[in-house]
C-alpha cells in the first residue's frame, strides 16, 4: 500500500492503516525517542505516546515535505513536552567557551559512543542531540526549549566537554601497552 493511501487511512481512523503505518515508522521513530529519553523504557512510552499523538495530529500533514521529518517533528516535539512537563530539564545560563573542545572519537565504537550521550545531565543531552544529531540551529532550539541562545550554545559546550573528558578516559584505559 503506497504512504499516501496510508495516510489517508489514518486520517479515516482505520485501524489497519494505523497498524501498518506504526510498523513502517516504529524504528526510525523509536531511535529517534531514544536520544532523547533518559531510558529505554522511557523512549518505549514516548514511541507509543508519540504515535497516538501522529495518529490524532495526521490530517494536518498536507503532503507538503517529507512525511518522515513531519512524524519525526512531531515526535522530537512530544519527547521535549514531556520534559517540560516534569522538572526533569534544568537549564543552565553559564557561558562556556567550547573552541578548544574537539573530541577524538576516530577509535570510539558506537555502542560506546550512544551509551556516553545517553549518561548526559538532560539539559544537556536534548541540546546535544538536537545540535549535532538533528541540525537544528541554536535559535530553534531555544524557541523549543524555552531558553535563550546562549543559554543553549553553553548547554551544548558543556555536553561536548562532558563527551571529551569521557572519550578521552576511554582511550587512556584502552590503548594497547607499549611494551619495551
Amino acid at each position: 500500500m503506497s504512504l499516501p493511501i496510508l495516510i489517508q487511512g489514518c486520517v479515516e481512523k482505520d485501524t489497519k492503516s494505523q497498524e501498518q503505518l506504526y510498523q513502517l515508522y516504529a524504528g526510525k521513530l523509536f531511535a529517534v525517542c531514544l536520544k532523547y529519553s533518559k531510558s529505554y523504557a522511557e523512549a518505549q512510552d514516548n514511541l507509543q505516546e508519540g504515535f497516538l499523538l501522529i495518529f490524532d495530529k495526521i490530517g494536518q500533514y498536507n503532503f507538503k515535505g517529507s512525511f518522515d521529518g513531519w512524524a519525526k517533528r512531531v515526535m522530537v516535539n512530544h519527547v521535549l513536552q514531556q520534559y517540560r512537563k516534569t522538572t526533569y530539564l534544568e537549564l543552565v545560563n553559564d557561558v562556556v567557551d567550547d573552541s578548544e573542545t574537539e573530541i577524538d572519537d576516530e577509535n570510539i565504537n558506537l555502542e560506546f559512543l550512544l551509551k556516553i550521550v545517553q549518561e548526559l545531565p538532560d539539559r544537556y543531552r536534548l541540546v546535544f542531540n538536537l545540535y549535532v544529531l538533528d541540525d537544528y540551529s541554536h535559535k530553534e532550539i531555544a524557541e523549543m526549549l524555552d531558553i535563550s541562545i546562549g543559554t543553549s550554545k553553553s548547554n551544548l559546550a558543556r555536553a561536548k566537554m562532558i563527551l571529551k573528558e569521557k572519550i578521552d578516559k576511554y582511550n587512556h584505559n584502552n590503548l594497547p601497552s607499549v611494551k619495551r
